[in-house]
């Protein structure tokens, strides 16, 4: 007889836990960029329109149908689909993603720590000088930051769902806003900071084109953490009382304010480093902005509160990004052991080993891939050029297949599972959900126009990845 399957312990739990999946360092840093280089307040307002309109029916089919199951992604496929080798597939592949998107945020993990260690024992000209990051990720060093991201990773995951996970997300959510609080505070004291803002919230509707709206819909559908696996598996740790659309909501606003307060930190302190700056030539990569040249903004601030203070300051904001990176790394490893621990009956300590352990060996390998190992350097080519295998990670495993999972999700619940299923099961904890007019859209949108959006975002991906071109230059469109 199978033990009990794990259960947060309350709804702020489940809550935290779940904002926690979401907030990464794509809303602390990706978002504000994207937001200042596509229409300000315009890029704000779609992104807006398509967590509510998109974002949200996806979020409550996942949760919804992980809390039915009581299942890992894997095992609720399997049980409502008797086991049919189609949906088996799709219930592999929500699995194997998260487990893969691991092992690249596992990188990116080592290298904040690593960042947090350095200012924090005062090497903040260090981190300024552009060639050490570069350096960094070609030295052995990384691999001790290796051993304490896994310690951290570990012995949250290890501890379960409600004195693990929650508990955790319990104390660096709140961390993180609190934190993110005084930065932005701080920041809006600064020199031509108000400049910033008004570049980032007013709007500029005559940047935004079809490139923007696509933009826009990524951003929002990857920053919520759907297609990962990660809503299925907290949903099946939801208790049957939780008010589940409620609780959705509740997680998309978390996750879209933290974006937006990311962005009233980043712009003003991009604007009051360099008043004459063109945020639209900001870099697209998360990974430069952090790495290389917000460390020269946090070093510019030595002239007005000295070493030590510019020290501090970018010792909070690594500490901010860390706690994001290590809450979206749990949620993300939790998905594929939760698979083995239910798949194979292992305790949730081996699991979290064997998992742990793959993931830190392809973790090395894609460590090795930034010009370590010519081999894992030049991995394979595509796109017209040669691919590491961290690029190759990346690129399958986060920008590509995520929209084909929220395509399979899509499609499973409302014709295999059925609408009346779905319904039934969002009504338990919420009575007024029935006959409401959010159960009329979910079921509408879900069904309908949501997965062919999805299908083809997945085939443009496909095909900007291997050709260079979008998938309109095909069709005669151009671009």
């Amino acid at each position: 007889m199978s033990a009990a399957r794990e259960k947060f312990g309350s709804r702020l739990g489940f809550i935290l836990a779940t904002a926690g999946s979401a907030v990464g360092i794509g809303n602390l840093v990706g978002f504000p960029v994207n937001a200042a280089k596509n229409g300000g307040g315009a890029f704000l307002f779609i992104y807006a329109i398509f967590v509510i309109l998109v974002c949200l029916p996806v979020m409550i089919a996942e949760l919804s149908f992980g809390r039915y199951t009581s299942k890992d992604p894997l095992g609720a496929y399997r049980k409502m689909s008797n086991g049919s080798a189609p949906w088996l597939a799709a219930g592999w592949l929500s699995v194997i993603t998260p487990f893969f998107i691991g092992v690249f945020y596992a990188v990116i993990t080592i290298w904040i720590l690593a960042y947090l260690v350095k200012a924090v024992t005062g090497n903040l000209n260090e981190l300024a000088d552009p060639a050490t990051f570069s350096a960094f990720i070609q030295s052995k060093e990384l691999f001790y930051y290796l051993i304490g991201v896994a310690v951290v990773v570990y012995a949250i995951l290890a501890s379960g769902v409600k004195e693990g996970i929650e508990r955790g997300a319990k104390i660096m959510m709140p961390a993180l806003f609190v934190l993110l609080l005084l930065l932005v505070g701080f920041v809006l004291t600064l020199d031509n900071a108000v400049a910033g803002v008004s570049y980032y919230v007013i709007p500029d509707f005559s940047k935004i084109d079809g490139s923007v709206v696509s933009g826009a819909l990524g951003q929002a559908f990857f920053s919520l953490s759907l297609g990962m696996g990660i809503l299925i598996t907290y949903g099946s740790y939801m208790n049957e009382d939780t008010n589940l659309p409620s609780s959705a909501r509740t997680v998309a606003i978390v996750d879209t304010g933290v974006a937006f307060f990311a962005g009233l930190l980043i712009l003003p302190a991009v604007f009051s480093f360099d008043p004459g700056v063109n945020p639209e030539e900001l870099s697209t990569s998360s990974i430069t902005l952090v790495f290389t040249f917000l460390p020269k903004i946090f070093l510019a601030l030595e002239g007005g509160i000295g070493y030590t203070g510019a020290s501090v300051v970018a010792s909070v904001f690594f500490l901010l990004v860390f706690f994001a990176a290590i809450t979206s790394l749990v949620s993300i490893i939790e998905v594929p052991t939760s698979s083995l621990k239910e798949e194979r009956g292992y305790s949730r300590p081996k699991a979290v080993s064997i998992i742990g352990i793959g993931v830190a060996v392809f973790a090395i390998l894609c460590a090795l891939s930034f010009g370590m190992v010519s081999f894992l350097t030049e991995f394979i080519s595509y796109g017209g050029a040669k691919q590491s295998l961290f690029t190759l990670v990346y690129d399958i495993f986060y920008d590509t297949i995520l929209p084909l999972n929220g395509f399979l999700i899509c499609i499973f619940v409302i014709y295999r599972w059925k609408k009346a299923n779905f319904n039934a099961e969002l009504e338990a904890g919420n009575p007024a959900y029935k006959d409401s007019f959010l159960q009329r859209y979910v079921n509408f949108s879900v069904g309908t126009f949501i997965p062919v959006i999805l299908l083809i975002v997945f085939i443009n991906t496909v095909v900007l990845k291997i050709t260079t071109h979008s998938l309109p230059y095909y069709l005669g469109f151009g671009g």
